[in-house]
This record gives structure tokens, C-alpha cells and sequence, in this order.
């Protein structure tokens, strides 16, 4: 046993004379991260990446991306002695004749799913909270470019196989880059390298799918994770939490445990999914034939917004000097993405200037606190959904035995309509829930439960909400709005870009002139205060119900609240003082 320590003691030596790691250790281990169920959205992506890289490595091993035709020999009947090419060749040998090769494929195609979905759900958090603010722009900009390239990564995979359903997506794709004025046919031919299909695009989209995509993801990966790591991690509100600290727990060993437990659970339940439940069955859709398309084909989810906004767009095709400008594929397939896409990641920067928020921010914003932000978000996950729903239209049609053209004009009319609506609706309900935490610092919790008074009079039992809940709820930031400046200055003369500061002035208001101020530290010692001095005008009355609710017959109990838990005695004695507190200024 002592031989095996001094050897490791050698090697530890050894490594750390040359490297410098016992500082870099002593240093970063104990460094402090906070901990919320929200944050581990962020590692459900990394950990499905991480499962992806593992699977695809198998996969590659035994997938010919050749678009060769040949002669299908394999183990699955119904295809056998069909011409087809050797990449749907092989991916049936993997999923037939490769021993765990379906379960492969299975497990690579449903973590790359919630690969997507993680970092979507990720970027919502991070957009609802207000983490992209000053000093985490860049870091933000990542995630958007992460997605991106998931995207595209995703596409890429599912295109691989050559099967019927992926050919219609690639036969799609194709179309847009057609529909790309002036360079649209030349980027086609560069492309699929000649006329589609033709016979380069499989080698040249495994080359990306592979090395390409996977290498930019990696680099994107551990730049954000730089970042977050020099910047550390933001923090929701609460006790003890402030712009300059962490609360949390340290990275080794508790954080370390936690982590590496989740990736285990992660893979697991990726694993277990895979296994029962099957996904892009390529048995049944058969070869890719370009004059052929699978009826009621649909993409994976996240590229179903982008198929209902090119089943929306109305007909419309412009004429210039011969050359036929196809506005129904070119605008909902390549210019709204890419307005949506900068958007994204110009935001920060653009409410920002907006606002004219400069201010570093480590805590987070809760939803409510920033109705404004909220209520954008919420309008553009509303046109989201609907596009979503519309790339669905013909299967809906189906279902529910109505018509195509009945369900596009409806979506056509409520992309217009309902995001609005959701934003107004969205903003009202998140400055209710504002004044909702304001009165419960004045006047506590409702319990539901009813006192009556000497007098007769009925009254509700407040509660006093927890120390965490009152931290919380005072851990909203008080942001005013920017006042307009004068026109002019001292001299009279105009002031320079007095339209650009009018203007900021007027979005500030509408971004913050809403809010609901969190009480005054004067009202809220006052209320504290005058509620404590009158806990002993209820002590005789209080007295008096103990003694009745002893539990004689014909005598009811109420044992949620006298014979509960203290603080919910001490919040039915204050309760009943305020009331006689008020009786007696009002009969003054």
C-alpha cells in the first residue's frame, strides 16, 4: 500500500514541477457557484453534446458517405434488391446488422434533440432573467451562435441518410437557395456540385457534419465556458445575495458531485428513451428519388418554424429584366431567419442603448421585475409557436378533418394579431404580480383564514412572509426611467442629437415607466413597527379563544389557527391589532 502512495506521490511531483497544477488547483477548487434548478439547463446541453460526440464517433465508423448507387442486399426484406445509394445502404446495415447500431443511432438522434432544446430552454432563461446585461454580452452572443450551429448541425445529420424524408429536406433547402436573387442558382451548383441531387453533396455535408460543425460547437463551448468561468456565474436575488458576492457552493467537491452525477442521469434517460421510443425510421420512407416526396413529411421541431413560415407566406413572385425573384421562398426562408438570428444577438446591445443601462449586473432579474422584456419575450415565443404550428398545417387539416386553406388563412391573420396580444396580456400580468410582492411587504400573506373580532367584526389573518421571501421579493432593482434633456443647452444653443436622446428618453419610459415601486424603507419600518406596538391589544382576546377552543362539545376548533404554528399566531394577534388599530383612528 505504501509502495502504490509513493508512487503516486512521484507522478503527482512529477506533473506538478513541470505544469504548475497544485497552484492552478489551489486556486479554482474552491471557487463558489451558485446553485438553482435553472441552471442545470446549460449542462443538460453540454452533457447531450458530450453524448452526441460519443455516439457519432461509433457511428462514423461504419457510415459511407457515398452516394454510389448499389444493390441492397441486407437483413431487411422489403428493400432488398432495390437500387439505392451506399450512404442509405449502410445506415441500414447500422440499424440491422451492426450489433447495438440502432440503439446508436437512436441515442445520437434524440441527445442531439435535446442538445437543441437544452440550449433554446438555456437561452430563454438567460433572456427572462436578464444574465445577457453588461459584462456577459459576448457570452450571450455565443449561445445565439451556438444554436445556430446546432441548427445546422441537426440538418446536416438527418440529410445524411439519403432516405426519402431527407431528400424532400434537402430538396427544400435547395429551392431556397434558388429562390436567393442574382447568385441563387450559381450557390446551388456550388453546392450540390452541378444540378440536384447530384453526386458530391453526401461527402461534402459529412465533412461538415463531422468536422466542421462539431469543431466550431467545441470552440464555442469552451470559450463560453472561459467566461463563465473569469466572470463567474449570476445569482438570483435573495438573502445575503448582492452585485458583489456569490452564494453557492464550492466546486470541489459538492459542485463536482452534483455535476457529474447529472451527466449520468442524463445519459441514462437519453439512453432509456432511445430504447423505447423509435425516431426517423428510415426503413419505412425507402430510397431518395427526386421525383418522389413523402406525403405528410415533416422535419425535426426546431426546424418546423421555418416549414410554416414558407407554408404562410402567400404566392408572391416579382419579374426584373427575365429574372423571376421568388419573394414566397426568399423572405420566410432567408430573410426573416436572418432578422430573427441578429436580433438575437444584437439585443443586449440594443436595450442597452435603449434604456441607457450601462450598469454591471451580477443578479438576476425575476420575469416579473422586467415586464417589458418579459412581454417581448412572450410575443416572440408566440410567433414562434404559431410558425411552428403552420409547418404542421396539412397533418392538423388531417386530424381534425377541416380544411388546409381554412387553417392557413387563420394563421396567417393570428401571426398578426396574437403576439400583440400576448404582449399586452403578458405585461399586465406581470405588473399584477408586482404589486402582488409590494402588498405582501406591507401586509403579509393571506391565509385564507377568518377571525372575528369583540366587536363582531370579520377579519383575514395575514401571515408575515419568510426572511427568504422578503429578501427575494426586495432584491428587484429600482431603475427610473431617463429624463428627457433640454433641448438646448446653457448658451440656447441645440444640443446635439436631441432627436437620438428624445427618443431613448421615450422607449426608457416604456421600458420602466410601468413598474410598480417596491416600498420605501420609512413604510416599511412603519408598518413593521406599528404592527408590533399593537400585538398587546389582542392578548386578552386571543386568551380568550384558547380558553374556548379546548375541545368541549358543541364548541368548533379552528386548529390552523390557534393551535398551529407560532408564527401564525403571532400573524393572527398582529392582524387583529391593526384592525382595532384602524377602528380607533377611524372613530377618532
Amino acid at each position: 500500500m505504501s509502495a502504490t502512495v509513493n508512487a503516486g506521490e512521484k507522478v503527482v511531483t512529477y506533473a506538478d514541477d513541470r505544469l504548475g497544477s497544485s497552484n492552478f488547483f489551489r486556486r479554482n477548487l474552491p471557487k463558489v457557484f451558485p446553485d438553482h434548478w435553472s441552471f442545470m439547463l446549460g449542462e443538460v446541453a453540454l452533457y447531450s453534446f458530450i453524448i452526441v460526440l460519443l455516439t457519432g464517433v461509433y457511428l462514423t465508423l461504419f457510415f459511407k458517405p457515398s452516394m454510389v448507387e448499389i444493390v441492397y442486399d441486407g437483413s431487411y426484406l422489403p428493400l432488398r434488391g432495390v437500387e439505392m445509394s451506399e450512404a442509405y445502404a449502410s445506415t441500414l446495415n447500422i440499424s440491422f446488422d451492426i450489433r447495438g447500431g440502432l440503439l446508436m443511432r437512436q441515442i445520437h438522434h434524440w441527445s442531439a434533440l435535446f442538445f437543441v432544446a437544452a440550449i433554446s430552454v438555456h437561452l430563454l432563461r438567460v433572456f427572462f432573467t436578464g444574465a445577457f446585461r453588461k459584462p456577459r454580452e459576448t457570452n450571450w452572443v455565443i449561445g445565439v451562435a451556438l444554436l445556430t450551429m446546432a441548427l445546422g448541425a441537426g440538418f446536416a445529420g438527418y440529410s445524411l441518410p439519403d432516405d426519402l424524408l431527407s431528400g424532400t429536406g434537402l430538396r427544400i433547402a435547395n429551392g431556397i437557395m434558388l429562390s436567393i436573387p442574382l447568385v441563387g442558382t450559381y450557390l446551388s451548383f456550388f453546392v450540390f456540385g452541378g444540378e440536384f441531387p447530384g453526386l458530391d453533396f453526401i461527402p461534402r455535408l459529412y465533412a461538415i457534419h463531422i468536422l466542421l460543425i462539431p469543431g466550431i460547437i467545441l470552440a464555442l463551448v469552451t470559450a463560453h465556458l472561459m467566461m463563465v468561468w473569469y466572470q463567474k456565474h449570476t445569482q438570483f436575488p435573495g438573502p445575503g445575495r448582492t452585485n458583489d458576492n456569490v452564494v453557492g457552493y464550492r466546486l470541489f467537491p459538492i459542485y463536482t458531485a452534483k455535476a457529474g452525477g447529472f451527466f449520468f442521469a442524463v445519459f441514462g434517460i437519453t439512453t432509456l428513451i432511445s430504447a423505447l421510443v423509435t425516431i426517423n425510421p428510415i426503413w419505412m420512407y425507402g430510397p431518395y428519388m427526386p421525383d418522389q416526396i413523402t406525403a405528410g413529411s415533416q422535419p425535426d421541431w426546431y426546424i418546423g418554424w421555418l416549414e410554416g413560415a414558407l407554408r404562410l407566406m402567400p404566392n408572391v413572385e416579382t419579374v426584373i429584366w427575365g429574372w423571376t425573384i421568388s419573394w414566397n421562398v426568399f423572405i420566410p426562408a432567408a430573410v426573416v431567419p436572418g432578422i430573427i438570428f441578429t436580433l438575437m444577438a444584437l439585443y443586449p446591445w440594443i436595450e442597452a442603448s435603449l434604456t441607457g443601462d450601462k450598469r454591471d449586473h451580477h443578479l438576476l432579474d425575476r420575469p416579473r421585475n422586467a415586464p417589458t422584456r418579459t412581454a417581448l419575450g412572450a410575443m416572440a415565443l408566440s410567433f414562434y409557436v404559431l410558425l411552428w404550428i403552420g409547418g404542421g398545417n396539412d397533418l392538423i387539416a388531417r386530424f381534425f378533418d377541416t380544411s388546409v386553406n381554412s387553417i392557413t388563412w387563420f394563421l396567417r391573420v393570428a401571426i398578426f394579431v396574437v403576439p400583440p396580444l400576448v404582449f399586452v396580456f403578458t405585461k399586465r400580468a406581470a405588473l399584477s404580480l408586482q404589486r402582488r410582492d409590494r402588498d405582501k411587504l406591507l401586509h403579509g400573506r393571506e391565509t385564507g383564514n377568518i377571525m372575528r373580532l369583540p366587536n363582531g367584526e370579520f377579519i383575514e389573518i395575514h401571515a408575515p412572509i419568510s426572511e427568504e421571501e422578503r429578501a427575494v421579493i426586495l432584491g428587484k432593482p429600482e431603475v427610473k426611467p431617463l429624463e428627457l434633456p433640454p433641448a438646448t443647452d446653457a448658451n440656447g444653443v441645440k444640443r446635439k442629437h436631441a432627436g437620438r436622446d428624445r427618443l431613448r428618453a421615450r422607449v426608457s419610459a416604456w421600458f420602466y415607466g410601468d413598474d410598480v415601486p417596491l416600498p420605501t424603507p420609512e413604510e416599511l419600518a412603519e408598518a413593521d413597527a406599528h404592527l408590533a406596538h399593537q400585538v398587546e391589544l389582542t392578548e386578552p382576546v386571543l386568551a380568550e379563544d384558547a380558553a374556548l377552543h379546548v375541545g368541549t362539545s358543541g364548541v368548533i376548533k379552528d386548529e390552523g389557527v390557534l393551535h398551529g404554528d407560532a408564527e401564525l399566531t403571532a400573524a393572527a394577534r398582529r392582524s387583529a391589532a391593526q384592525f382595532q388599530a384602524e377602528q380607533g383612528e377611524d372613530r377618532s
